[in-house]
């Protein structure tokens, strides 16, 4: 037998073939490579003691100076704290209740009511932060908001929530969930709408109710797609939602405690102190942190079952 030699040409003439689709993929290639993979040498000004006359790569070392600066000065550890334990709550809630109300959608028999129902649901996700922040600021404002109007309107004492950072986590949560239930909801559907339904028509056979077809055949079958996102939502379990915080609780130093995550800390470091070398020493710091525990979670994931891991 003779080898297969390799046609000529053979990579030009597929790019050929699929030049259509690949343009359909060329922004999303453009968009990585602008805003991911370009920016990616700045991360020398972790090291460096930036000033603008010099630039970037001619300014002085300044070695672990930045870093020593930010694990120093206290800041570093309340703001990994918060950074993940507000996304570990995000993605418990969230997933419980993509899950929930997803698997509640696909067992109901009114098809117009769970169109209605699923678009209202749709509808948060695409709300500007910006739109949610003046939301909540009108709601909760001392002086004019609606909620104290409706506590004077009762008899009872105004509340200053912008200056309690007791009441933020749950409702930082709680607004997370409502904006991102909706697109969690569509993953959920789809995979459930993918299930076989020779399945459930021989459970019904076997005299299964609703529950037992949920319990022994949705959840199970749902479980790949709740383990790839997650471990997907892992990835970046160390990054905050910058929207999220910085519109909706603003630059309100009395919530720093309970609120600050890593992304507000640097863009503070950075646009108000112009601290170049140190806002890129806590992202550094960040997209480390982020490796690590991905790296983890996927290795725990490959010890458990390999089909289940991203890689």
């Amino acid at each position: 037998m003779t080898a297969r030699t390799k046609k000529p040409g053979g990579f030009l003439r597929k790019v050929r073939q699929n030049w259509i689709m690949l343009l359909m993929v060329l922004p999303a290639v453009l968009y990585f490579l602008i805003f991911n993979y370009l920016p990616m040498p700045g991360i020398i000004l972790a090291f460096k003691r930036f000033n603008y006359a010099q630039g970037i790569f001619a300014s002085p070392w300044a070695g672990l100076e930045n870093f020593r600066f930010f694990f120093g000065s206290g800041d570093a550890w309340f703001l990994t704290r918060n950074t993940i334990l507000y996304n570990v709550a995000f993605l418990l809630v969230g997933t419980a209740l993509q899950v929930l109300v997803a698997v509640m959608l696909s067992e109901m028999r009114l098809k117009l009511f769970k169109k209605v129902t699923q678009t209202m649901m749709f509808l948060p996700y695409f709300i500007s932060m910006v739109v949610i922040g003046a939301f909540m600021y009108n709601i909760f404002n001392y002086e004019f908001g609606a909620f104290n109007t409706i506590l004077t309107s009762l008899g009872m004492e105004r509340v200053n929530v912008y200056s309690d950072p007791g009441v933020w986590p749950w409702i930082l949560i709680v607004l997370n969930t409502w904006k991102g239930l909706g697109y969690g909801i569509v993953l959920y559907l789809a995979a459930i709408m993918g299930i076989d339904t020779e399945i459930y028509e021989a459970a019904d056979i076997d005299g299964a109710n609703t529950f037992q077809k949920i319990r022994v055949i949705t959840i199970p079958c749902l479980l790949p797609t709740i383990i790839t996102l997650t471990l997907l939502a892992v990835g970046g379990i160390c990054k905050g939602n910058f929207q999220l915080f910085y519109n909706v609780v603003g630059n309100n130093g009395m919530l720093f405690k309970m609120t600050d995550v890593i992304d507000t800390y640097v863009y503070r470091a950075l646009m108000q102190a112009s601290d170049f070398g140190m806002s890129t020493a806590a992202g550094a710091y960040q997209s480390v942190l982020n490796l690590v525990i991905i790296m983890t979670v996927n290795g725990l994931t490959r010890l458990v079952d390999k089909e289940y891991a991203l890689f």
